[in-house]
């Protein structure tokens, strides 16, 4: 099981389900038109790393986050 941790405006409680790339976890998410829409611009992170490829392969207790683009200023 993989946890997914949504911050800032994407507004979403924790996610747990079985995934072993982050592709899979992408699959899933994209089911959802609200994370849809905000999945091409997220960053994303695994275990507190920045990951870039979807062949990002997942463990057991792994936690992803989503990290949406925020306007500074």
């Amino acid at each position: 099981m993989v946890t997914i941790e949504f911050l800032g405006p994407l507004s979403k409680a924790p996610l747990t389900l079985e995934a072993t790339s982050l592709h899979e976890v992408a699959e899933v998410l994209q089911r959802d038109p609200q994370m849809k829409a905000w999945l091409e611009n997220c960053a994303v992170a695994v275990n507190d790393t920045l990951v870039s490829s979807l062949d990002t392969v997942l463990k057991d207790g792994d936690k992803i986050v989503l990290l949406p683009p925020v306007c500074g200023g």
